[in-house]
């Protein structure tokens, strides 16, 4: 079984629907410190005007809170509007804008939940079914390393694949995890383009963009457009 870990994202890029999709099942990582100034409450979309950044706010952010700790304003007229207006014209606005608009305007606003709503509309979508958790329901020692932290959740799943994001060859080595029965994996992102009605292709924005321009059996081509190594 191959197992994902990473903290919610706010629409990331293609890249990390590459890392959902590659996993057998994917936990949300909510049980670690909030991230100010990253990923996890904006992203970038394509306007008239270029590559646009979109936020939400996230009342009292501190990199002293867990995510889990944290919810999304409900104030979100403004980045459906931005979203509307960049893209009403594109060729799948009328499929994709309500499922947006079904992420963003969510009752139950903490950030995972928000986030996962969203994976699950875009995976649902486009026919896949994928399975999610939030680290912050289950039961397992959070006072270990993060590495260690990491292979403990694949023991509580039976997993034998731990698939993780570029960056983590930073932090993590393999032989570390095979000395626990684990093999560790890298998902890369192979080039890609399609077209977003501009002069210039603009990579890894906002999944918003692809989905926007690109049809379902189009983006899932794009994101089996990856390497494990």
């Amino acid at each position: 079984m191959k197992l994902a870990v990473m903290q919610p994202y706010l629409f990331p890029y293609i890249g990390y629907f590459q890392l959902i999709y590659a996993a057998d099942l994917f936990l949300i990582y909510d049980d670690v410190a909030y991230i100010k100034q990253g990923y996890i409450n904006r992203n970038s979309i394509m306007s008239a005007n270029g590559a646009t950044r979109f936020t939400i706010p996230v009342p009292g952010a501190s990199s002293n809170k867990l995510i889990s700790e944290l919810a999304f304003s409900s104030d979100v007229t403004k980045v459906l509007k931005t979203i509307e207006q960049s893209y009403s014209k594109a060729s799948y606005f009328e499929d994709v804008f309500p499922m947006i608009r079904g992420a963003l305007e969510l009752e139950e606003r903490s950030i995972a939940t928000v986030c996962q709503k969203s994976f699950e509309d875009i995976f649902s979508y486009l026919g896949i079914d994928k399975q999610f958790k939030k680290t912050s329901h289950l039961e397992y020692d959070r006072s270990t390393s993060a590495r260690d932290r990491l292979i403990a959740l694949c023991h509580q799943f039976s997993a034998n694949c731990y698939i993780n994001a570029p960056g983590g060859r930073k932090l993590y080595v393999k032989q570390n995890f095979a000395e626990k029965g684990i093999d560790l994996k890298f998902v890369d992102l192979l080039p890609l383009e399609y077209s977003q009605g501009a002069e210039e292709f603009v990579p890894n924005l906002s999944i918003i963009d692809m989905l926007m321009n690109c049809s379902p059996d189009l983006v899932i081509e794009h994101m089996e457009r990856y390497e494990l190594g």
